[in-house]
């Protein structure tokens, strides 16, 4: 599910059992739980798996008058007004702490001490395909909670991020690149891109102000995002400061940026003239207006000029997708491998 999505099934759900929430790091799980728990006017109490031990759920024993020992469950458990109980990073927890969340999360009770009536249990957790810190949830746990999966989204993010004061630049950017938000895990130790990241980011450039330099803007992007996204951020950057944009370069106004320190400016106007061939471009020829053809005539020669400056570059904008397959029309592909050779004897 998206995280618009979740409320309503929580509303329903998590008043009678408790729930699990599963998401990769930084889709904002965390911050979902607490929103929710605020919609419904409840305190949101957070407990971190990661950071507990048992008898920090179980509570430590008492001698009563009586002499008998009873356990006294921790104040940020023991409370007497309904609460949202959200266990975090609960599959992260040592077995021994998960063994103590059994009789809370099934029954609402640890010990002597239960839940008040109200109250609602919500668990999240990264998962280990992500390569996050994760343990095997025993299945005592597991059956006794529902699982939802989250999923990355660009539109609720950019919903949220509107209305939150994130940094112009980044609202703009993922509203051209969606596809940019969120991307998997690398299997080395390198930043990659989430939305928690992007608003990191956005409070670094809110900090720096209008003043920020390009070096710190690229040690800022590559310090929280994907290579892949810091780089066409930064280009985008260039762009914005600089009214350099696409529609120039197609236009014949202006031409592909030749410095060598304006390559990632290169690769994000290479990457935004490939969007626009796939937006623009008919899968079939005989679908194409003579605007339209006149334009691939034009989007052949830009190819030319590119490739002039960068290979690479120009590669990128013609390269199969991640399953292998053109994402360019096939028919503009053969016209351009045929035609490429007479414009480049034009240009000489």
């Amino acid at each position: 599910m998206s995280p618009s999505q979740v409320p309503e099934l929580l509303l329903g759900l998590a008043t009678v059992r408790p729930v699990f929430l599963w998401g990769a790091p930084g889709i904002g799980k965390s911050s979902l739980v607490n929103q929710f728990a605020e919609s419904l006017g409840l305190e949101c109490v957070s407990l971190l798996g990661t950071q507990l031990a048992p008898e920090d759920l179980i509570g430590v024993p008492q001698i009563t008058p009586e002499g008998r020992s009873r356990f006294c469950p921790p104040e940020s458990i023991a409370r007497d007004r309904p609460y949202c109980l959200f266990l975090d990073e609960l599959n992260a927890a040592s077995p021994d702490v998960q063994k103590a969340f059994y009789s809370l999360i099934l029954d609402r009770r640890i010990g002597g001490y239960e839940l008040p009536p109200g109250s609602i249990v919500i668990g999240a957790g990264n998962r280990a395909t992500d390569g996050a810190l994760a343990r095997p949830m025993p299945s005592a746990l597991l059956n006794r909670l529902v699982h939802v999966h989250l999923r990355a989204s660009a539109d609720d993010r950019l919903g949220w991020a509107a209305g939150h004061g994130v940094h112009p630049w980044i609202l703009d950017h993922l509203t051209d690149r969606p596809d940019h938000l969120w991307s998997a895990p690398p299997k080395t130790e390198e930043p990659f891109s989430t939305p928690r990241a992007w608003h990191m980011l956005s409070d670094t450039l809110h900090s720096f102000g209008p003043g920020l330099d390009e070096g710190t803007l690229k040690v800022l992007a590559h310090g929280l995002l994907s290579p892949a996204h810091a780089v066409a951020f930064c280009g985008y950057a260039k762009i914005v400061r600089n009214a350099y944009g696409l529609e120039a370069i197609m236009k014949g106004d202006a031409s592909w940026p030749h410095r060598i320190e304006d390559r990632d400016l290169l690769y994000y106007l290479a990457d935004s003239f490939r969007g626009r061939l796939v937006k623009e471009l008919p899968a079939r020829k005989e679908h194409a207006s003579p605007t339209v053809r006149q334009h691939a005539y034009r989007s052949k020669s830009l190819l030319v000029q590119l490739a002039e400056i960068s290979v690479e570059v120009a590669q990128t904008v013609i390269a199969d997708g991640p399953d292998g397959n053109p994402v360019l029309p096939s028919w503009f592909l053969i016209e351009a491998a045929r035609d490429l050779p007479r414009l480049v004897e034009a240009r000489r």
